[in-house]
This record gives C-alpha cells, structure tokens and sequence, in this order.
C-alpha cells in the first residue's frame, strides 16, 4: 500500500494539515479554515451540523456568529478544493474523502493487516507495515491547527503512534534486535517517562543486550519517579519483569513473558542436514540401533549418541542418513556443523554457538561473547524445544560439550574419528569398515549391475584394495562411472600396483589418503598441476581470479580446469567463481605438491604469484579509497597489475569478501622474498581492521610478520610490519603497547631509511598522545608528520595530521586555530577527492563546531561523516561518530537525543575499538541519563566505565569519581 496516491486530491493530518490535487499543493486557508477542514477530515465522511462544527472550532468559547463563520468557512474551501469534494444539504456538511486520500486511513488500514500478519505469526512482514503505517507521520499531528477538537484529535493521535511504537518495538525483540532497539527505546522513555509499557521494554532489551544491572537501574528510577510524580507504585507487569531479571530467568532471553502483554511468536526451525546420499548401503544393525537410541527421546530425556571410527569408515554418511530417519522426531528442528576436527585448525566451538543461535532466531547483538555465556543462551533457547544437532566430525569431548543441548527433548548425534570415552552420558557407537557384501552392494549401486555383474571377482578386489572403506570405495566407483572405456579389471589392475597406492592403504587416515591417490592418478597433467598448486593457500577458499593467478592461467582457462576438478570430486564449488578443498583433500593435494612439483621452487611461485594478485589488488582499493595517498608508490614492486574496479562499492566487495583469505595469504607468505609483499599487503588492508570484522585476524597476523621480520633481520619488514601492529594496537585503545611498539619501529625504519614508516609513526605516536592528554608531546609528533609529509608532497599525509593538529588545539583551548586547521584539512580532502578519509576530517571540524558551540553545524558535519563511514564499512569510526554526535546533543542541552546516540555507539564499537573507547562512550552516556533524572542507570554507566578505565590506568578515572561523588547524595534506593 502506497501513499500518498499520484492523482485526485489527497489529505495529510499526521503532521501539518497538508492538502494537493495531483502534483499541486493546495492552500488550506486560514488557521479557523484549517481547523474546520480538520473536523470534517476527521468525522471520516459522516456529516456535521453547523453546530457540531461551531463547538469544534471554539468549544465553549463560540461566537455569536459563529453558524455564519462556518458557512464562510466552508464556502472558500469548497472554492479551494473544487467541486464534489465538501458537500452542503440541509445545513450538514460533509467531505468525501477517497479511498486511500488520507494519510490517517492508510496508517490504519497497515496496522490492521500488519495485526493479522502477527496473527499467522508473520512477524517480519508485520514489523515492516506497521514501519510503514509510522513513516506516513511527519512530525506532530495536525500541528498548529487551533481549537479544541484539533488539540484533542492531536492528544489521540500521538497515543495511537505510542501504541504503534511499542508494537513495533515488541516486535523487533521478538526478532532478537535488542541491542539495536536500545537506542530508541532510551530516547522513548526520557521523553515518556511515566509510560511504563516502554520502561518494560527497555529493560528487557538492555536484559537481553547483557546488560542486567542497567535493566535493574531502569526499574528503580521508573519506580522512584512514580512515587514522586503520582504517588503510585509500578503496575504487576512491570514489577513482575523485575523479579524475572532478578532471577536471571532463562526464559526472558528467547520469549516475552505472557505478563508483558505479547502475542506468541514462533521461533525459526532450522533445517540443516546435509542432503542423504541416495545410494546409502549397509549398517542396517547400526542404523536401527542409532534410530531406537534417538526415537525414544522423552520430554526429560536428553539423547547423546557419539559415532566414532577411523577416517573414511562413513561416519558422515551414516549420521546424516540416520538423523533423516528421524528428523519427523524433531519438528522444532536440526542443526548441522562439520566441526573440522581433522584438520588442523579444529572449529572453534565459541564460533559454532554464535552460528547455532543466529539459526534459531537471535540476533547478533544479542548474542554475547565468552563461550561460557554463549553455551548458556544456546541451553535456554533449546528449553521447550525438540531439536537434533548433529556434531560432525569432532576432534575431542571438550571440543563438543559446549554444543550439547541441556534440555530434555533433544538429541545429539557425533561423529569422530576419536572413542569418546570422557563424554559423560554418551551411547557409544565403533563403525568399522564394511563387510565385503556391503561393499559389493555399494560399489554396484554406483557403478551399474550390468558393468559388475560379469566381473564380480575383479570387483571384490577393488572392494579389499580400498581397504573396504566407504569412502575409497565411493570414489573407485565413480572414477569407473565416468570412464565408460575403462573395464572393472582396468581399475582392479591399476590398484594392485602398490607403486599407484600409499603403502598405508590398510589403516587409518592413510585409507583416505589412497583413494584421493586414486583420483589424483586419473588426473590430466595440466589438472594435476593445479590440484596441487591450489592446495597451497591457506586461505578458507579461493576465488577464480587467485586461482588464475596461482596457476597463471587466463580466467577463461582457469574456470574451465577448475570446474573440471570440481567434476573428479577433488575440489568443491561453494558458489559461482568460488572453490574450496575439503580439509582432508587439502592436505593430500600439499603432500602431492611435495612430492611431485617440479621443479621445486613451482611451489614458491605459484605462492608469490598470489601473493602479487592480492598485493595489487588490494593497492588498488587503497587508492580508490584514498585518491592522491602516496603509501602505493612505496611498497614492494609486485608482477600482476590486480583487478580493475568499475567503482568504489565494487573494490570494498572485494576488499572484505576477501579478508580471511588476504590475512591467511599474508600470515603464510613470511619467508624469504614474500615477507616484504606480504608486510605490505597487511598495511594497504588496513581497513579491515578498522572495519571491526577481522580485528582479531589482522591483529595476530601483524604480530606473527613482526616476529618472523625480526627473526629474520630484515629492518625494512621489521619496520613496517611493528607499524602495523602498533596500529592495530591503537584501534584497540591500548595505547601503552603502541608506545612500547614505537622504539622498535623506529630503530628498524631509521636503519633501513624506511621514511614513510617514520612519517606516519611520528603521526601515530601524537595520536595516542593526544588520547592521554599529553598535548605538547602530541603537537612535537605532529609537527614532525607534519614537515615530512608536506616535503614528500603527501597532500593525504598533510591533511590527516592537520586533522590531529586541530584536536591538540581544541585541547590546549585555542579554538580559533583549531577550527583553521580541520576547515583546512577538509579543504584538501575535498580537493582530492577522498572518502573515507575526508570522513575524518569531517569528524575533527565537528568536534571543534561543539566546543565553540554552533552545535546545528557540529551535527551537520558529524551526520556527513558518520554516512561516509557507513558507506565505507567503517565500523569503529562510524561508532566514534555516533558517541560525538552524544557529546554535542549533550552540550545542546538535548539529553534524550545524546543518550539515543550514544546506545547507538555502544552498538557498533561492540568488538571493536576496545574497552577505552566503550568507557568514553558509557561516561556521556550516563551523563545523559543522569540529565533525564535516570541517576540509578547513570550511576551504573559510570561504575562500569571507571572499572575500564581504572584496569587500564587511565587519566579519565579522575573523572568518574568525581562523578559518582557527585550522585552519591541522591536516593539510589534499590529495587525491591
């Protein structure tokens, strides 16, 4: 439903009374004639005396004349209107309204059809109507329309958009959006703040944000208030949340209690089984075993099943061919993971709870970190619920206890290579590996009854050189599938000879081992190659343009091959222009590299070949986010020109839809001529940290290229690669480490006359003085930067440092040259162009703007930068951004706006920034609060901001002492 409609004439009351006909605006005449069109607008096509219409103008108050104002009145808006529209019989009026001409009809038609999507438990789609029913309100009902049936239709109006706010709001907690709605809800409350429904919901999304004692703090301000105000206490619904939260009642983390007024929503059933191999064969015993084991599952009865054998004995198969036997069992759902437990990095079961908990309904901000806190939400999400898990592939018992459910009900079902003897409570299931019959039968099934009937011994031989593993036989079988030349004995041949096959064929891993032997053996000499140069990277997949570049190939050439291993079963397609190894395949393709690439420094090759790509692929993103930056014209020459970009938003997909797979090429790449490429292609990636989604990534990457440059004695690297990481430090707020950092910077940039290490160092290094308030170290450091800079002819450098420039001013008080300075430096931005940089610019005049209190434009210019940062996928200084714009809320006397902003900070800088910056953000927070009279909130803010600060020893401890000294007067009563 669309409004407003593009013909007729059509009305606006939510807001300022507004009238057009088509494109046109029409004049709603005098502020009397405004007042009667709004009494008519509003009687929905029912007709008015004159009467009526004289007591809705001027209530008791009515003129003499008042009958011959009305007809006045309405004769010009007739006129102004045109005909048809007012219509005047026997002394009543009417206005007939079309269908969907009136802004207020439409927002009740939406809330009506978003109550019955909620009825069918459609919550999405009725979250979004009743969106759409508060976007039609442009400010104010019928604002500046006099008289009092306007004032009272106004009163009404604004309940109905309470009322609707709160659905809307209910609804997103149902959805799992709790952090996001903090904001909102903080705003609401300091502007509503007898309106208890609202302190409801607060408290369960701060409750839910993890945030228990703020959502205390919330009940008693509201309760004391309500003392003072009106003499009353907290209705139950309110109190009775309390005691929940009290409780830490796991209930409150997945479903509003029936107290607050909600309807049901059901939650999301996750369907996540891999697909069940049509040719399953065998493990009839294991298998009714295995479905008696979780079939028989009771309300009380947690059902534990481990499958353990050794690798290729067809756990995976048999797991999932079980659990779809079953999964009618568990309608509420099934959840999957492959927890990697052979390779060698296992899953991380932290990870694995985040993901489980996304799948059943969370959102991510409310989903909270340690992995202790994790297993806890996911144990009470399952509570009530009849979910499988299957666990596959599972390295040890500690690696799985976390991702068990606590919950009668459920089932887990495991696969591992390991007996888990130490999983307390588990059915214990050995799988050996087949009986020949079953092997037969499997082999048969792939192959065809006609090719193996008249060769059923050479067969049986197949079956026992595979070791009777299912695996091996699986692949022997479709390798035969695909050779229709090939006879059974062809193949039977071609496995006796042991020099085709790992003398480990018999045992364990080795199994797996032969029959990718088996595969690899088929290979064409231009497939074999790229198999094995593929499974170099360590990365979790490669692209089709890396893999061009490992296999220095053209991409035309390179799909095609890849595709054609994709078709031997070596390699997987993940998605369109994206391959993967399985872990297993991974491993055997890098021993083959070993043993078979020549000459040997192939390997090395193909390494710096991708090494290159990424290099200057990501050189080019650089310079498309900072145009005119000379960092490019000093890294490491590489030998591919990398991908050309059509436009910005094309270059950042690639640059984070790459991450993982540009820090694992870096991280790999530490020796001999890749350590300077990949030192460099650390510092042009830069973004990624600051991103907030690979923070810890490029964090351990930088300090691992640190300690293999140094190791090495290379200074240039060295140098570089500490500057990285002091960095990265500094993003993180600990900014001690950066100066224990900068000495070793120093001294290896110094030794290898590395001048652009040493330039942005000195302008680092003021950074962080500037952050702990040493302001003339900072402005020495700057100046510095400064000089270097602008004799290099860096007019990026130039404008960052007069950025940093212009805060040591605003620090030192002088106002005047703060605001030159970061005008300036917006002023070169601009010139060139920039983006994301010239964001921070933006950021700096915003922050002097709030000082010299022309707050209007100080909000401008923060509102410019934080969209350029969203833009850019700039996480942390899209939070700064947010916590700046709290400030000058605060400054401007707007409590209720600044506490919003800053919700909205604490929302982003989650995960990123670190703890330092979380701590600013919570001081103006609570400042904010304390001005909307929230003081036991406030107090709370603070207490967690001076353990922050006080852990870090920090100069702002000082500063919340004082504040809580300052409270500590005022009635903090607990909540009883």
């Amino acid at each position: 439903m669309s409004w407003p409609p593009t013909e007729g004439v059509r009305f606006a009351v939510l807001g300022p009374l507004r009238v057009w006909r088509g494109s046109e605006v029409v004049s709603g005449g005098s502020q009397m004639e405004r007042a009667l069109l709004t009494a008519l607008l509003l009687r929905e096509g029912r007709v008015a005396t004159a009467d009526e219409l004289v007591d809705a103008l001027w209530g008791q108050e009515r003129p003499r004349r008042g009958r011959t104002a009305v007809g006045t009145y309405v004769s010009r808006i007739r006129k102004a209107l045109g005909p048809g529209l007012l219509v005047r019989e026997s002394g009543r009026y009417a206005l007939n309204v079309g269908q969907g001409a009136l802004d207020l009809g439409v927002a009740q038609d939406l809330a009506a059809e978003s109550e019955r999507a909620r009825a069918v438990d459609d919550l999405p789609r009725a979250r979004a109507l009743i969106g759409s029913a508060l976007d039609l309100w442009d400010g104010e009902s019928l604002a500046g329309v006099p008289g009092p049936f306007a004032e009272a239709q106004r009163v009404r109006l604004e309940e109905w958009r309470l009322q609707l706010v709160e659905a809307q709001v209910d609804m997103d907690l149902d959805l799992g959006n709790h952090a996001e709605v903090v904001s909102q809800l903080t705003a609401l409350t300091a502007a509503h703040p007898l309106r208890e429904r609202l302190c409801e919901l607060l408290m369960l999304a701060l409750y839910r944000s993890g945030r228990r004692a703020e959502a205390l703090a919330v009940y008693a301000d509201v309760r004391r208030l309500l003392a003072d105000e009106l003499g009353v206490d907290p209705r139950a619904g309110l109190k009775e949340l309390q005691r929940l939260i009290l409780q830490a009642d796991g209930s409150l983390l997945h479903a509003l209690q029936p107290s607050l007024e909600t309807g049901p929503t059901e939650p999301p059933r996750p369907s996540q089984l891999p697909a069940t191999v049509s040719d399953f064969t065998g493990r009839a015993s294991i298998v009714r075993e295995l479905t008696d084991v979780l079939s028989a599952v009771e309300s009380r009865v947690l059902a534990l099943s481990a499958l353990g054998g050794m690798g290729g004995a067809g756990k995976t198969t048999l797991a999932v061919h079980v659990a779809h036997t079953v999964r009618l069992q568990f309608p509420d759902g099934q959840l999957y993971v492959d927890l990697a437990g052979t390779g060698p990095q296992a899953a991380e079961p932290n990870a694995v709870l985040g993901a489980f908990l996304r799948s059943l309904g969370l959102a991510d901000s409310s989903i909270p970190d340690s992995l202790e806190e994790r297993a806890a939400l996911y144990r009470a999400t399952l509570e009530g619920r009849r979910v499988l898990v299957l666990l596959d592939n599972a390295r040890n018992a500690a690696q799985v206890r976390p991702l068990l459910p606590g919950t009668g009900g459920c089932a887990a079902l495991i696969t591992s290579r390991n007996r888990m003897v130490d999983l307390e409570g588990a059915r214990l299931v050995d799988l050996d590996v087949m009986s020949p019959e079953e092997g037969l039968q499997l082999f048969t099934k792939i192959v065809g009854e006609e090719r193996v009937a008249g060769e059923r011994r050479a067969a049986l031989d197949v079956i026992a050189a595979c070791g009777f593993l299912p695996l091996a036989i699986r692949i022997a079988a479709s390798r035969l599938a695909a050779r229709r030349t090939w006879t059974v004995s062809t193949l039977t041949v071609r496995l006796a000879d042991e020099r085709r096959r790992l003398d480990e064929l018999q045992a364990g891993d080795l199994a797996v081992k032969a029959t990718f032997e088996l595969g690899y053996g088929q290979l064409e000499p231009f497939q074999a190659r790229a198999f094995r140069l593929l499974g170099l990277a360590d990365g979790p997949d490669i692209s089709l343009a890396a893999a061009a570049a490992v296999l220095d190939l053209p991409v035309e050439a390179t799909e095609d091959l890849l595709e054609s291993l994709v078709d031997t079963s070596l390699l997987e397609s993940v998605a369109p222009g994206r391959y993967r190894y399985h872990d297993l395949v991974r491993l055997y393709a890098r021993a083959c590299a070993e043993r078979d690439e020549q000459p040997p420094m192939e390997k090395e090759m193909a390494m710096s070949r991708l090494l290159d790509f990424y290099l200057a692929t990501a050189a080019r993103v650089y310079t498309i986010e900072r145009p005119g930056n000379q960092l490019v014209d000093h890294l490491e020459p590489t030998a591919h020109n990398g991908l050309i970009f059509r436009d910005r938003q094309g270059a950042l997909d690639w640059l984070y839809s790459e991450g993982w797979c540009l820090l694992a090429c870096a991280r790999q790449s530490s020796a001999g001529t890749l350590l300077r490429r990949a030192v460099d292609l650390m510092w042009v990636t830069r973004d990624l940290s600051e991103s907030g989604a690979f923070s810890k990534q490029f964090e351990s990457t930088a300090v691992a290229l640190c300690d293999t440059a140094e190791a090495l004695g290379d200074l240039r690297a060295t140098g570089r690669a500490a500057l990285v990481f002091a960095e990265a430090q500094s993003l993180l707020g600990r900014f001690d480490a950066v100066e224990q950092q900068a000495d070793r910077v120093l001294m290896a940039a110094e030794a290898s006359g590395d001048t652009q290490v040493m330039h942005r160092l000195a302008n680092l290094r003021g950074t962080v003085a500037l952050y702990q308030n040493r302001n003339e170290d900072a402005a020495a450091h700057f100046e510095y930067a400064l000089d270097a800079f602008r004799l290099d002819g860096d007019r990026p450098g130039e404008a960052s440092v007069l950025c940093n420039l212009s805060r040591v001013r605003l620090a030192l008080g002088d106002t005047s040259r703060a605001l030159s300075l970061a005008e300036e430096s917006v002023a070169i931005y601009d010139s060139l162009g920039m983006s994301v940089r010239g964001a921070n610019a933006r950021y700096a005049l915003g922050l002097v703007l709030t000082r010299v209190g022309r707050h209007s434009e100080a909000r401008n210019m923060l509102n410019e930068a934080r969209s350029i940062f969203q833009d850019g996928r700039q996480r942390l200084w899209e939070g700064q951004t947010y916590f700046r714009l709290a400030e000058v809320d605060l400054a401007d006397q707007r409590p209720r706006e600044s506490a919003a902003h800053a919700e909205q900070a604490l929302a982003l800088l989650t995960d990123v920034g670190g703890e330092w910056r979380r701590a600013n953000v919570l001081t103006v927070l609570g400042r904010a609060l304390n001005a909307l009279g929230q003081t036991d909130r406030a107090r709370i803010c603070w207490q967690d901001a001076l353990s922050i600060f006080d852990e870090l020893n920090s100069v702002e401890s000082q500063e919340l002492q004082d504040l809580l000294a300052d409270t500590a007067t005022s009635s903090s009563r607990n909540a009883m």
